[in-house]
């Protein structure tokens, strides 16, 4: 699931310290490298990659960022809950077995929990696979059914979508196979966090399960090389913890 990474549009919370086209720029490097890691869990499970976009006019914008057999599939309405749903159906629709939908905040996500994702789908029987975020909401749902109680009056972007969508769930009497906790990039801390990840604790054995995400490393590795104090880690080092298990 992604937006178009448009200066002025993508990642506005991370400015400053960082620019608008710096932002934007990073949103780039987020999406393509989302799109690379499922490339790979591909390598490993029965898995077929697309990126959800909007705006459906954005297409264009989209193509520099695709991996190899990676897809486009437009948005067909404004709003995450409606985009959401629409994925699934319009994926589900077209004979697959299920649809995964995964956003484009975390580029260091496992790529293991992807390939656990699609096994876990592959399993006979209706089923829902939620991937907790730290922030509260979910950086994964897969689903077999485009169930569209699962979107329904949901308080997006908030600390309660997890649960609420664990809660829509077992109204449709599903209990969600929950896999590890991981975290979202939308705010400066967790830059910090993430620039710790991939260029700071480089072959820390603590982070050896995190993908490395090239694209977005090697633009951090040109933001730092500049010298912005602006985005090195606290005192405390607390924005270089380990992410979420």
């Amino acid at each position: 699931m992604a937006k178009a990474p448009r200066i002025g549009d993508a990642k506005t919370r991370l400015v400053p310290p960082l620019s608008t086209t710096e932002a934007a720029r990073l949103s780039a490097c987020f999406i393509r490298d989302a799109a690379e890691n499922i490339a790979a869990a591909a390598q490993r499970a029965a898995i077929e990659g697309y990126i959800a976009y909007s705006p459906p006019d954005a297409a264009v914008e989209f193509g520099p960022l695709l991996a190899e057999g990676t897809r486009l599939l437009p948005s067909r309405r404004t709003g995450l809950g409606a985009s959401l749903y629409d994925a699934a159906d319009d994926l589900l629709a077209t004979g697959y077995g299920s649809a995964c939908l995964v956003n484009s905040d975390s580029p260091t996500l496992p790529t293991s929990l992807l390939i656990d994702t699609a096994r876990l789908l592959a399993r006979p029987g209706d089923r829902i696979v939620l991937g907790p975020a730290e922030d509260g909401g979910y950086y994964l749902i897969g689903l077999k059914q485009a169930h569209a109680r699962l979107f329904d009056d949901i308080a997006w972007s908030t600390p309660v979508v997890f649960a609420q969508t664990v809660e829509r769930a077992r109204e449709i009497g599903l209990e969600p196979l929950v896999l590890p906790m991981w975290y979202d990039v939308d705010d400066v801390e967790a830059l910090r966090r993430l620039n710790a990840e991939l260029l700071i604790d480089e072959g820390n054995g603590d982070h050896a399960a995190a993908y490395r995400a090239p694209h977005t490393a090697a633009f951090l590795r040109g933001l730092f090389r500049g010298g912005r104090p602006e985005l090195m880690l606290g005192p405390t080092g607390s924005a270089g913890d380990s992410a979420g298990r």
